[in-house]
């Protein structure tokens, strides 16, 4: 125990230094973590202080925002050409950066990323993540050793103590197989606690939910997987007639795409599961949120810097605007290819400037993610986000998700295309957008094509035993 409590210190002591933290320590927090769950029941209030570190003090939290903003322009000032060039051309010293005048440091884009992607190294690369491309040219990230050590650790000491995994936790991993990062993270992350992992990609949903159902030790308890990928599992599960009790799942853990709160609904009534709406991206990696009961995102304050920038003036947004997610990673969580300021094109509102009263109302928040900056639609009666569309369509009377749609702007007016395939009723769905104040027009269009959105679950990876044998 008094090893222990040592451990726990020299953690707490690195993450406020903002010095690299030893790995193997935090490796052993979990073993330490486990060993009294397993003798106690309960990790203990000082471990859930760990936990929460300096974020409960506004203050406190202010000061070490600052300090870690200028250890991590000051070290890519050092390392990465990018980042040289980047400041110096703003007439921008690191030095001298706080959360105040970090708007005088342009953000960076997907397109720097894209052309200078080497400029970015500051590390020894280890590992290649990509993103899907889903919203458009992949980008490929690089990860170190230790930062493919340590963010596992990190995740695996805090879903322990809060009860997210379990040493008897199957877990099943529906993703693309371009995650690399995070498909090694989430087998670090079952290997640190014991439990067991089955990696599935995306093949086709009717062969998922056959390893999905089930109720003896082979089926999983937990899932990973996307919002779209997941509609199409608990529609196939209904097409079947099963429900919660042909399944063993706990939880389902989904993100990367707008989840709407019919198809949570469905999913969880279907699988008996709860389904958990988390936030994270390839590119800023571990800067993640959790979405609260209340539907606000809360993004830890002590692993990066998370601003709302305004659509059209690019300045902090105002109090209940539209703004675009701008968030840079802090040194030492990340080593070998950070991100300053990076204009992750996520679109959420600025909260209102009241205290929060939801349950993670010590942790920043925004607004739910919106969807993404660039598919906003200006209409004459104000601007429409995705969220707000797919949030109608996937509440139709016998939607089958996920929806094929497209949008435009017709007139001033909204627009929207809607499969066939998508809605069984094809009358009455401008009045559904109606009664959630959205004045619109619809069409549904007899065939999918590529014209229409597209989701993550289109990735899907066909094998030998849904493509058939060749002869």
């Amino acid at each position: 125990m008094f090893d222990a409590g040592i451990r726990q210190f020299r953690m707490a002591l690195a993450m406020v230094l903002g010095r690299p933290i030893n790995v193997r320590s935090a490796e052993r927090l979990v073993e330490d973590a486990l060993a009294t769950l397993a003798e106690f029941g309960s990790p203990g209030e000082d471990v859930e202080q760990l936990l929460r570190g300096a974020a409960a003090d506004p203050q406190m939290r202010a000061d070490l925002t600052n300090k870690a903003l200028r250890r991590t322009a000051q070290r890519l000032a050092a390392k990465s050409p990018f980042y040289a060039d980047h400041f110096a051309a703003a007439s921008v010293d690191p030095a001298a950066l706080t959360t105040e005048n970090i708007g005088a440091v342009p953000v960076t884009t997907k397109t720097d990323l894209v052309k200078r992607s080497r400029d970015f190294l500051c590390g020894e690369p280890f590992l290649a993540s990509r993103t899907t491309g889903t919203t458009g040219r992949p980008t490929e990230i690089w990860y170190s050793r230790y930062e493919e050590r340590l963010w596992p650790a990190l995740v695996a000491l805090s879903q322990v103590l809060r009860g997210g995994i379990r040493t008897t936790d199957l877990v099943q991993f529906n993703v693309s197989s371009r995650a690399t990062g995070t498909m090694y993270a989430e087998m670090q992350v079952a290997r640190l606690t014991g439990a067991s992992i089955r990696m599935v990609g995306l093949i086709p949903p009717a062969e998922t939910l056959d390893l999905t159902a089930g109720t003896d030790e082979s089926a999983p308890t937990l899932m990973v997987t996307y919002p779209s990928y997941l509609g199409q599992l608990t529609r196939l599960a209904r097409e079947r007639g099963l429900g919660p009790a042909d399944f063993r799942l706990r939880s389902i853990n989904v993100g990367s795409e707008v989840l709407s709160p019919a198809l949570a609904a469905a999913a969880e009534e279907t699988f008996g599961a709860t389904v958990h709406d988390l936030y994270g991206m390839t590119e800023v990696m571990p800067v993640a949120g959790a979405i609260c009961r209340q539907r606000h995102l809360h993004i830890d304050a002590g692993i990066g810097l998370v601003e709302v920038c305004d659509l059209d003036t690019g300045r902090k947004a105002a109090p209940e605007a539209l703004g675009t997610i701008v968030a840079t990673p802090f040194f030492p969580y990340r080593e070998c290819m950070p991100l300053f300021r990076y204009d992750t094109r996520d679109l959420v509102r600025q909260l209102p400037d009241t205290p929060l009263t939801c349950e993670m109302a010590n942790v920043p928040a925004t607004s739910h993610i919106l969807g993404k900056a660039d598919h906003v639609l200006r209409t004459q009666d104000g601007p429409v986000t995705p969220r707000e569309v797919i949030e109608v369509l996937d509440a139709l009377p016998g939607a089958r998700w996920p929806m094929r749609y497209r949008t435009d702007v017709v007139d001033g007016r909204l627009h929207v295309d809607v499969a066939a395939s998508s809605v069984p009723e094809t009358s009455g769905i401008a009045r559904h957008f109606a009664e959630a104040g959205i004045a619109a027009t619809v069409d549904v269009v007899p065939v999918e094509g590529p014209e229409l959105r597209r989701y993550r679950c289109d990735l899907v990876e066909t094998s030998f035993a849904s493509a058939g044998r060749a002869s």
